[in-house]
């Protein structure tokens, strides 16, 4: 028989490539997640990873595993589920990972939806970048995920969750006053390749955005500042430090001296926003209504 509890291990150890990182995900030592690999190893009769300096990689059996696992776990998330709503399941609590301006323009407002529509359901909060909130959600730290798409992100047709789409939006140039385009009516990225740079650092979804749309312009983009605070950004912009691209639900409401901002000409850079549950979740009796209020209040928004 094998144990679900170690198919939840194995499918840590295919997520973060090392034992001591799963084992941090999971919290637990490294040693229990490495005598638990065994045992489940000694269950299936085969061996399900191969060690190297450079980390755990999953043997051919280990995959095998792991197309079943991730249907496994699917299936109990399913069942907890069901179990819940059969004893009513309309009080506890939600944990949701968002990045800031996702807590802003979506989960702030569906929090307050939720204080009248569902009072019993509690939503904590935690405060996480557009990429890292997903791990979250895998690792079991988090029920639910507001997210980014990013380069490496998990597609839609990734067994382990179920994504609700939320919204996009575009990125909007932002230029010094006395910037040479600053009279446009429109800006093409194209036209920005002489300029210095300011963005988010790498590892952050909006660096990517950045950084693909310049490359699909032609060129590499000279980043000579680097911050995630878009406000910083902006003010760097602003004391003439270079040009920028900023999502346009960052610029709301935000101080905007010395600077402009201009649509992007053409097919615009796009953030897209969406929700992550663990498959087999987004059915649960308190996680089903925060998702239908996440995605009432993008419906609301920009």
């Amino acid at each position: 028989m094998i144990d679900a509890r170690r198919l939840r291990i194995l499918r840590a150890v295919a997520d973060h490539r090392t034992v001591t990182a799963a084992a941090a995900a999971l919290y637990l030592t490294p040693s229990a997640v490495s005598q638990q690999l065994a045992a489940l190893e000694q269950e299936t009769g085969h061996r399900l990873v191969d060690r190297s300096a450079r980390g755990v990689r999953l043997t051919p059996a280990g995959e095998i595993l792991l197309t079943h696992t991730n249907a496994v776990l699917a299936q109990l998330e399913r069942a907890e589920a069901e179990l819940a709503a059969y004893g009513a399941g309309d009080a506890g609590t939600v944990t949701v990972a968002a990045f800031a301006t996702g807590i802003g323009l979506v989960l702030a407002p569906a929090i307050a939806d939720l204080t009248l529509a569902a009072p019993g359901i509690r939503v904590r909060v935690q405060d996480a970048e557009g990429d890292a909130s997903v791990p979250m959600v895998l690792d079991r730290q988090v029920d639910v995920a507001v997210a980014v798409e990013y380069r490496g992100a998990p597609g839609e047709d990734d067994r382990r969750l179920t994504r609700v789409p939320l919204y996009s939006e575009p990125f909007d140039a932002v230029l010094p006053v006395g910037h040479r385009l600053a009279g446009q009516d429109q800006v093409a990225v194209a036209d920005l390749e002489k300029d210095p740079w300011i963005g988010p650092y790498p590892g952050n979804p909006c660096h990517d955005v950045v950084v693909l749309s310049c490359e699909f312009a032609g060129f590499q983009p000279r980043l000579e500042h680097s911050s995630d605070d878009f406000r910083a950004v902006v003010a760097l912009a602003g004391a003439g430090a270079g040009v920028a691209l900023v999502p346009r639900s960052a610029l709301r409401g935000m101080e905007l001296a010395g600077v402009v901002v201009r649509p992007v000409e053409g097919s615009a850079p796009t953030r897209r926003v969406f929700a992550a549950v663990r498959q087999g979740a987004e059915g649960h009796p308190l996680i089903r209504p925060v998702l239908d209020a996440l995605r009432a209040a993008a419906g609301r928004v920009l």
